[in-house]
């Protein structure tokens, strides 16, 4: 059985809805930044199903760059929700506002 790229896209729009609906409902910030990456993958799942459905590799070359983007967004993130959860002992957004100087 060969998986055409509607597969593929339509697994990517259920990841991307998910994230974005996590995004929208929760309040925390770490499970807000998760649902960001799930929402970056769906995207790089769809640019590659459209590279390999045109037998073209911009598409890769395009989620390389996104995942390298993606590596230095995961280290700033979860450093400054680490140090604000280490100062506060939550990571609640809705607490966050408080900290405006």
């Amino acid at each position: 059985m060969i998986v055409g790229a509607e597969w593929y896209m339509t697994v990517a729009a259920a990841l991307f809805l998910i994230g974005a609906f996590g995004l929208l409902l929760r309040r925390n910030a770490l499970i807000m930044f998760m649902c960001i990456e799930l929402m970056l993958n769906a995207v790089n799942l769809t640019l590659i199903a459209a590279g390999r459905a045109l037998n073209d590799l911009g598409g890769q070359v395009a989620v390389f760059f996104i995942l390298v983007v993606a590596a230095a967004e995961v280290v700033v993130g979860l450093a400054i929700i680490v140090a604000i959860f280490r100062r506060r002992t939550t990571a609640s957004v809705d607490e966050l506002s408080e900290l405006r100087g």
